[in-house]
């Protein structure tokens, strides 16, 4: 009997667990070649000299690609183009290397984007190379999607230094894209009037779901904390499930059955408790997807997320 109870009291405690109201939000972008063929190239066009040559005319080609977003057979290609390229053109080298880069980048494959630079000539640039100010931010995104805080604060000093205004823009998308809501409310108190920051906060508080109060609803009801956000089948399930062992539990003790009295209550328990924590995730997951979409609705419209900041295209 005793182990019975103690196994009810730590099921208790773990299904009491109080879940966090910090949101985790995922918020992603999708590039259009639209997009991209509105920005023009940092690097100067081929010289009829080196659109006839060997290494030209697969540079010509894999821009092709590029602007397509055809992004396999582009990075293919402009390594084609490095290989017949000479030695005694270190500019194109760079451009070339950085096109591979962007593609790396542009496709979301951060870790072979970090790779190739790092095999590149391009850790030995500065300020004075065309695509400067992009190649900071494809590093910064690379480093911070491959969860490198170390060598992602390094470059967000670089460019604080040297292109203060997109560091401040920037450091807006970060806290957006991380739901983190007090640094949001600072970023937005900087603005001397109401700004998309106050709108996106306003929409979003206006909106969310107590996760604290639909663990407590379906505390005192069993199912009302799903009914809250807006679950009714799982409301229905839950209320039905947990009358069900609840009604069975009393008839076993009323009638006497107490080990089967215990058992039913135990998984009863089960019921009721992870009914209590599950209507807190919920209402934690709906306030992601509610916060979701209308972060994306800013990130986009305002241009903030980093691929949308880049300045020049292939």
């Amino acid at each position: 009997m005793l182990r019975i109870w103690i196994f009810i009291l730590t099921l208790f405690a773990c299904s009491c667990y109080r879940v966090p109201d910090r949101i985790n939000p995922h918020v992603n972008y999708q590039l259009q070649d639209q997009y991209l063929n509105k920005l023009g190239s940092a690097f100067p066009p081929l010289s009829p000299m080196e659109q006839a040559s060997d290494w030209g005319r697969e540079y010509i080609i894999a821009r092709a690609f590029a602007e397509e977003l055809d992004l396999y057979r582009a990075v293919s290609t402009y390594k084609r183009a490095l290989i017949l390229i000479s030695k005694v053109e270190p500019q194109r080298r760079l451009e070339i290397q950085y096109d591979i880069v962007l593609c790396y980048f542009l496709g979301k494959k951060y870790e072979e984007a970090i790779e190739s630079f790092e095999k590149s000539d391009l850790p030995n640039v500065d300020k004075s190379f065309p695509a400067y100010h992009d190649l900071l931010l494809i590093l910064y995104e690379c480093y911070r999607e491959m969860d490198n805080p170390e060598k992602q604060a390094r470059i967000l000093e670089l460019i604080d230094q040297t292109f203060p205004d997109t560091g401040e823009k920037l450091k807006v998308s970060i806290a957006i894209r991380d739901g983190d809501l007090p640094q949001i409310e600072y970023y937005a108190s900087g603005f001397q009037h109401p700004s998309y920051l106050d709108c996106l906060l306003d929409s979003y508080k206006l909106k969310k779901k107590s996760v604290g109060g639909a663990q407590m609803l379906n505390a005192l009801i069993p199912g009302a904390g799903y009914l809250y956000i807006g679950q009714r089948k799982s409301a229905f399930t839950a209320f039905l499930l947990n009358g069900l062992f609840i009604a069975a539990a009393c008839e076993f003790f009323i009638h006497g059955h107490v080990a089967g009295g215990i058992i039913t209550t135990c998984f009863e328990a089960g019921w009721y408790f992870g009914g209590i924590y599950g209507a807190g995730e919920e209402a934690k997951y709906y306030n992601e997807r509610l916060y979701e979409r209308n972060a994306s609705c800013v990130l986009n419209d305002y241009k903030l997320f980093p691929v949308l900041m880049l300045k020049h295209d292939f």
